[in-house]
C-alpha cells in the first residue's frame, strides 16, 4: 500500500496521544479510592478510548490518501490475442451487394427523389461498416477471456486500442470507428504492419490472430510483402480475412475460364494469393450480406478457443474510503455513548 500525501502520517502519534489523554472522571466523588473496581466500567472506558483513537487515525489515514498500486496478475484461460483490423475506407459506408442492384422506380419527379432518399437511409442503417462494428462488438462480448487490440485504416493505419481484456474499453474502441466518413484509398499492407506491431516484445502465450475486415483488395509492393511474411512467421500470427463483397465485386478467386493476365489486374485476386503464400494459418470468408458476415465471425469464434496464458493488469485502487469508513463507525459509537451518558446533577 502507498500514500498519495504521506506527510499527513506525521500526525498519527499526536492523534493517538491526544485520544488516550485522561480528561477526568465522569462523576466526582470525595473518596474514589474507597469505591470498588468496576470491571465493566473499565472495559467500557477502554472501548470508548479505542474508538476515539480509531476515529482520529481513520481521518488522518484517509487524508493521507492510501491506495493500492497498479499490479500485474498472471491468469490462465481459453481464448486468443486478437487484433481487429477494420477497414474505414469510404466504400465501407455503403450498403452490401444485395442492396445495390435495385431497379430504378417507375415515374419521375418527387416519387423518384423520395425513393432514393429511402434507399440512402436504408443503406446508412445497413452500411457494411456499421454492420461489421455491431457484429464485432457481439463477437468480443462473447469472448471475455480474449485480449483484444484494434487498428482502423484507410490511407494510413490508426492504432485505436492496445491489447486489453477490459470489455468496456474493447466496446468503446469498436464504436469509435463510427465517427465521420472514411477516405477513398485503402492501404492494407501498412495496416497489417501496424496490426502485427502490437505483438512486438510480447511473450507468446497462446493463439494470435489478425482479423482483417475489409471490402477491397490492395497491391502490396515486394518489400512490404517480404516484411509481412517475416513478421507473420516470426510472431506466429494467424490471419483471417472477412471480405465484405460490394456491388459488382469480383470476389477473391477468378472464374475458371478467366484470362490469367486479366486476373493479375484485380487487387482482390492478387492479395488473396499473397495471403495464401504467407506460410501462416490463413482463412478467407466472403460475406455478401449481414447474415454471411455473421456466419464468418461465428466460424472464427468456433475455431479459436485454445488455452492461453495472459497477464491481467489490476488498476490502482483508492483506499481512502476505508479510513473514512472506520472513522465514521468510531464516531457513531462515541455519539451513541454520549447520548446514553448520565450527566452530573447538582
Amino acid at each position: 500500500m502507498s500514500f498519495a500525501q504521506p506527510v499527513w502520517l506525521w500526525l498519527l502519534p499526536l492523534a493517538a496521544g491526544f485520544a488516550w489523554w485522561r480528561r477526568g472522571d465522569a462523576l466526582p466523588h470525595a473518596a474514589l479510592d474507597a469505591l470498588p473496581r468496576d470491571a465493566a466500567s473499565d472495559g467500557l472506558q477502554f472501548v470508548l478510548r479505542a474508538a476515539a483513537v480509531l476515529a482520529v487515525l481513520g481521518c488522518v489515514v484517509g487524508i493521507a490518501g492510501p491506495y493500492r498500486p497498479e499490479a500485474s496478475i498472471e491468469r490462465i484461460g481459453r481464448g486468443a490475442e486478437i487484433v481487429l483490423l477494420l477497414d474505414r475506407s469510404r466504400s465501407m459506408d455503403q450498403g452490401f451487394a444485395r442492396s445495390a442492384g435495385r431497379a430504378r422506380p417507375p415515374g419521375n419527379g418527387p416519387e423518384v427523389i423520395e425513393y432514393y432518399a429511402r434507399l440512402r437511409a436504408d443503406e446508412a442503417r445497413q452500411s457494411k461498416g456499421k454492420v461489421a462494428r455491431e457484429l464485432l462488438g457481439e463477437f468480443a462480448a462473447k469472448r471475455p477471456q480474449d485480449r483484444f487490440g484494434m487498428v482502423v485504416f484507410s490511407t494510413l493505419p490508426i492504432p485505436v486500442l492496445g491489447f486489453t481484456q477490459k470489455p468496456e474499453a474493447v466496446q468503446a474502441a469498436i464504436r469509435a470507428g463510427d465517427i465521420g466518413r472514411g477516405l477513398a484509398e485503402t492501404h492494407i499492407g501498412l495496416a497489417l504492419q501496424s496490426a502485427l506491431g502490437l505483438f512486438a516484445d510480447r511473450p507468446f502465450t497462446g493463439s494470435r490472430i489478425v482479423m482483417l475486415v475489409s471490402d477491397g483488395g490492395d497491391r502490396i509492393d515486394v518489400e512490404t510483402r517480404e516484411q509481412l511474411m517475416r513478421l507473420f512467421r516470426d510472431r506466429r500470427v494467424s490471419l483471417y480475412w472477412i471480405y465484405i463483397r460490394s456491388a459488382r465485386s469480383p470476389g477473391l478467386t477468378p472464374p475458371a475460364d478467366d484470362n490469367p493476365a486479366s486476373a493479375e489486374s484485380v487487387p482482390e485476386y492478387t492479395l488473396h494469393r499473397f495471403f495464401e503464400s504467407l506460410g501462416t494459418p490463413y482463412r478467407a470468408y466472403e460475406a455478401e450480406n449481414p447474415e454471411a458476415l455473421q456466419r464468418a465471425i461465428d466460424d472464427v469464434d468456433r475455431l479459436e478457443n485454445l488455452p492461453i496464458t495472459y497477464a491481467d493488469t489490476v488498476p490502482r485502487r483508492d483506499l481512502s474510503a476505508v479510513g473514512y469508513g472506520v472513522a465514521l463507525v468510531a464516531v457513531l459509537m462515541l455519539l451513541a455513548a454520549s447520548m446514553l451518558e448520565l450527566r452530573p446533577w447538582r
